[in-house]
């Protein structure tokens, strides 16, 4: 910001020494800068060219929930196998709502994400964590749930599956070092990027308890959503792909008490959405079990659609299917998303 100064007369061997005094605080100040600049998290972050512009992903979520959609997600695993992909993403609630959180529970879906033949990225969803309390759940805290994901599916770098997939985690960033499920990556010059953005209203209104977490993980979120799109700018990046498991309710009025704890979330991705554009911006989430394909993003000052935004929302139980989505750098589209219906899990086949 330009500040306007006073004009002094002066000596001068006076002029000299506020000459000196001036360029020697410009020069730290411009070194504090250059120094910040350095330390920011994405610095050393770049876009890995491929040798094709084009690459596709599997998109799953809200599975499974049954030991009869275990049979089903086994299929599921079968087919995402044998596609040509370069990783599979899903998007939360690893199990039913009515299910226990238990540890052996945790380790049994682990088993079943890592018959992957590709990497396997997860994000949470709320039946894992936010809803353990329920007595269905075994009345766990919820906050020693998520502390249990983090340590079990989130303890490293690396993506789950048999190949595995590098990941830069927030928790890199020393303020944030709990929220090792904030994620993202590069495939060629899409950046993807993962957050623990929940249904049951984000973990909020529940408990004080559960305000305070939520309070903490929202301004979290935020900063990663920041500085992804930073990043993004940075990197010229061609898209960004963000991925949560919470529907944020973008049809339901603000002040609705289900979208409360999403309005945060909803009015930053407007705004860095319409800083990246005209380069597409996709959400990715799953929650309300419908697949669905849409632009429901608003611009709040127009009241007009956001064009460069698309939401992708998976399928989930009891329909144990997936997404396969394609990009093509070379295509003005750069995405398609075409629905895989598969034969063995249908109801009525």
């Amino acid at each position: 910001m330009n500040q306007s100064q006073p004009s002094l007369s002066r000596s001068p061997a006076r002029s000299k020494r506020v000459v000196f005094l001036r360029s020697f605080w410009i020069s730290l100040l411009i070194g504090v800068a250059l120094i910040g600049s350095f330390n920011i998290a994405h610095s050393t972050e770049a876009p890995t060219p491929l040798p094709t512009a084009r690459f596709e992903f599997g998109l799953i979520g809200d599975l499974p929930y049954s030991a009869e959609e275990e049979v089903k997600f086994s299929h599921l695993m079968s087919a995402m196998n044998q596609a040509d992909l370069a990783f599979v993403i899903h998007d939360g609630d690893i199990k039913s709502g009515a299910a226990l959180c238990s540890d052996a529970q945790f380790e049994q879906r682990k088993a079943l994400f890592q018959t992957s033949a590709h990497p396997f990225v997860l994000v949470p969803g709320d039946n894992e964590w936010t809803d353990c309390h329920r007595e269905s759940n075994g009345s766990y805290d919820p906050i020693e749930r998520l502390a249990k994901l983090r340590s079990l599916f989130f303890s490293n770098n690396e993506s789950l599956g048999q190949q595995t997939l590098r990941l830069t985690r927030q928790s890199d960033q020393p303020q944030y070092r709990q929220f090792r499920e904030n994620i993202r990556w590069w495939q060629n010059n899409v950046l993807f990027v993962g957050m623990n953005v929940t249904g049951s209203n984000n973990n909020f209104g529940r408990t004080p308890e559960a305000d305070a977490e939520y309070r903490e993980r929202n301004t979290a979120d935020l900063a990663w959503m920041q500085d992804s799109f930073a990043l993004a700018n940075q990197q010229q990046a061609a898209a960004v792909v963000l991925i949560i498991h919470g529907n944020p309710q973008f049809d339901l009025a603000a002040d609705a008490p289900e979208r409360l704890a999403f309005n945060d979330f909803i009015a930053a991705l407007e705004a860095e959405t319409l800083s990246f554009s005209p380069q597409p911006v996709v959400l990715v989430h799953g929650d309300s079990h419908y697949f669905r394909i849409d632009k429901p993003l608003m611009n709040s000052s127009s009241d007009r659609r956001i064009e460069n935004f698309t939401r992708v929302e998976t399928f989930g139980s009891p329909d144990v299917h997936w997404v396969r989505a394609i990009v093509d750098l070379s295509d003005t589209d750069l995405f398609q998303f075409e629905q895989e219906i598969l034969d063995e899990n249908q109801v009525n086949g």
